[in-house]
């Protein structure tokens, strides 16, 4: 699958403040990976390590935090990685599902999509 760029909106957890970054959908990423220096600017502490395998199988440890993103309209809280200095940013798939987005790689965008269910539930809406 192709990668693209978009341009997403990371901010502190309480929405006060956000930052535009340029990043990379790449549909291999679970989680959304901000440069540390953003992360730092915008008040965030790192709150705990996590496991992460890399594309060559090696496996590498990151911070990681709560934050605020926008993408293409849709305000979450998600939780970030702490990149290293340069490190590209990426929105991972639990962020882009969390905003209801997926990578479209034909068109180079991301598009709205439905959440999944994996069989109906009895629910009252109005």
């Amino acid at each position: 699958m192709g990668t693209f760029q978009v341009t997403i909106d990371v901010g502190d957890p309480a929405g006060a403040r956000y930052v535009p970054v340029e990043a990379l959908v790449d549909p291999g990423a679970s989680h959304t990976l901000v440069p540390r220096t953003v992360l730092d600017d915008l008040g965030l502490e790192p709150e705990e390590w996590w496991p992460f395998r890399l594309a060559d199988e090696s496996e590498v440890e990151y911070e990681v935090s709560d934050a605020g993103v926008r993408i293409d309209g849709q305000s979450r809280s998600t939780i970030v990685i702490f990149g290293d200095l340069g490190a590209t940013p990426l929105p991972g798939a639990y962020t882009l599902e969390g905003c209801r987005l997926a990578a479209d790689p034909v068109g180079r965008r991301l598009i709205p999509v439905p959440g999944l269910l994996k069989r109906s539930a009895t629910h009252d809406h109005p």
